[in-house]
């Protein structure tokens, strides 16, 4: 079966995004697709899976055309994490191999200290959303000092070319940045 599944679910999401559909209508509609994907483990190429000793890897598995939306494989070698970040667009979250910790974060009225709402750990079929509205800010942690955990991201953009922000935890100061891939290639959904 092997990207006969990203196929599907490629497929699926075009269809959804291209019904013009509220943001939490779309989450809403993706999430059980999303589900579905990552309870097989046998379709990511495993080019796609491979860590780096120092970073956490993102992975483009599929932008479209449009750029209404990305999927993402984000890999995380033993005790790897993000800085604090956002997305400025919608995104789920589904867990594939491993486990993930991630800490939610709010900022104040100005710039001050980030604070510190909630740490979750997902495990493997458990899905993560963030938008905006819903609460854009976190941290995402490898749960794992020992072993490679691997997460598919669905985004509504294209989120290797969204103006991002990471956070100084002490002051709260956004800092601007694009976060490209790890990867120049993307799987052959049509071979």
């Amino acid at each position: 079966m092997g990207l006969d599944r990203l196929r599907a679910f490629v497929e699926d999401v075009t269809s959804l995004v291209g019904e013009k559909l509220t943001e939490e209508a779309l989450l809403v509609a993706i999430k059980p697709r999303l589900a579905q994907l990552i309870a097989q483990d046998d379709w990511l190429p495993e080019q796609f899976s491979v860590p780096h000793p120092v970073y956490y890897q993102q992975y483009l598995l599929h932008c479209d055309p449009q750029q209404r939306f990305s999927v993402v494989s984000f890999v995380w070698g033993p005790g790897q994490k993000t800085p604090v970040h956002d997305h400025t667009v919608w995104g789920l979250i589904g867990m594939l191999r491993g486990a993930e910790n991630g800490t939610t974060y709010s900022r104040g009225v100005g710039v001050k200290p980030l604070l510190s709402r909630a740490t979750t750990r997902l495990n493997p079929g458990e899905i993560d959303m963030v938008s905006p509205t819903i609460g854009d800010i976190h941290r995402v942690a490898n749960a794992f000092d020992d072993r490679v955990s691997i997460s598919i991201h669905v985004y509504g953009a294209n989120i290797g070319r969204v103006r991002r922000h990471v956070y100084d935890e002490a002051t709260g100061a956004p800092k601007d940045f694009i976060s490209g891939f790890s990867s120049e290639v993307i799987p052959n959904l049509w071979a």
